[in-house]
């Protein structure tokens, strides 16, 4: 199989690709920082109204819900986040080069969000007799801690059948390992001082130091644990003895047994005893489940079937998403793309343009080739 784009969508995108190229510049504008996703929410509001999805609403948390087929039994639900990691103060605009579109959050997940109700309309005519759920969530990034997801997982309308994540960039790879994670924040105190007439007194700064020197010699393994501790801050002045140090750890890993073991080790790390006069504490700031689906689901098999469909080459993937919520409620979960792109996080994040046509069908044709086979148990 090959990733090469066939002669007609390279020189004429589909007319369901054009709109959402169209409305992934629009949403592009609009800044979503994790809590902050309800100026974006109200756009595709719109858009979903206007496109005919039914049962338009907001939750609790802030997602925005809408279905695409409505029918008996268990549902499907295609979510996408609205958050992504870029604070207001970036400039939101997005340029194009060739077939690619660059711009903060264009592939996670503004894309994913402008393909939703797109992809409503596709499975519109499919005859699908099981209901099709599309939700907009709040809270993947960060610490947002999956707040959407998991609300939405929690208070669905109906039995939830597979819960599907859309990560824009992720065309060819499909996300069936969940990467859970445990984040703290550790704090030192100490009693500070004179950095000469207290030269004895302990250093909340070298303490904490120690500490990150120690998390260091962990044993990880690349693709499998990991830890990073991402920030630290403390300090009052150069000539003092400092009263107070900060940092933040992250912890991953695929099995949830192995972030049972780096949080202990790390625990044990943090919480050796201390010097008189010297407090740790650790604020959990986030966690996420681990879990996986077998490569041998419906699921994950209507997903291969339908980039195979569509000559698109395919990998099983581990990643950290919405889809992360399903698992440990027993729901089959993936996470799947509409396009090829890069550089997400960064200023210079990218999609390409062309592919968007065939993600399109790849995504509609997973979800109607795996209700088909449910229906057909």
């Amino acid at each position: 199989m090959t990733n090469e784009a066939p002669r007609d969508q390279i020189d004429n995108l589909s007319e369901q690709a054009q709109l959402v190229i169209q409305r992934t510049i629009e949403l592009t504008r609009i800044p979503a920082p994790t809590g902050e996703e309800s100026d974006r929410a109200k756009h595709v509001e719109r858009w979903w109204n206007e496109d005919g999805v039914t049962d338009v609403s907001f939750d609790e948390v802030g997602n925005i819900w809408g279905c695409a087929v409505s029918g008996d039994g268990p549902a499907v639900i295609v979510a996408a986040h609205l958050d992504t990691v870029f604070s207001r103060d970036i400039e939101h605009v997005t340029r194009r080069e060739g077939t690619r579109l660059y711009g903060p959050g264009v592939g996670d997940d503004t894309v994913a969000v402008a393909a939703l109700s797109v992809l409503g309309r596709m499975l519109a005519d499919s005859s699908l007799r099981s209901p099709v759920w599309l939700v907009a969530t709040v809270g993947e990034e960060g610490l947002g801690n999956l707040r959407g997801a998991n609300w939405a997982l929690e208070h669905a309308p109906c039995p939830v059948d597979a819960f599907i994540a859309v990560e824009g960039n992720y065309l060819g790879r499909i996300g069936a390992k969940a990467v859970g994670s445990l984040r703290w924040n550790v704090e030192v105190r100490g009693p500070g001082g004179h950095a000469w007439e207290a030269a004895s007194a302990p250093s909340a700064v070298d303490i904490a130091a120690r500490m990150v020197a120690a998390i260091g010699n962990v044993s990880v393994e690349a693709g499998s644990r990991s830890l990073n501790v991402g920030t630290f801050a403390g300090g009052e002045a150069v000539n003092a003895r400092a009263q107070r140090a900060t940092f933040m750890i992250d912890i991953r890993a695929l099995d949830p047994e192995a972030i049972d073991q780096l949080e202990a080790e790390c625990r044990a790390i943090v919480m050796a005893p201390q010097v008189d006069g010297v407090e740790v504490s650790i604020d959990e700031i986030g966690r996420r489940p681990a879990g996986s689906i077998d490569e041998h689901h419906s699921l994950v098999r209507a997903a291969l079937d339908a980039l195979a469909l569509g000559g698109l080459s395919s990998e099983m993937i581990a990643s950290s998403t919405d889809a992360n919520a399903a698992h440990p409620r027993g729901i089959p979960g993936v996470a799947l793309g509409v396009t090829y792109g890069s550089g997400e996080h960064t200023a210079e994040e990218w999609i390409d343009l062309d592919f968007i046509g065939a993600g399109l069908r790849a995504l509609a044709d997973t979800v109607i080739g795996y209700v088909r086979k449910v229906e057909n148990v």
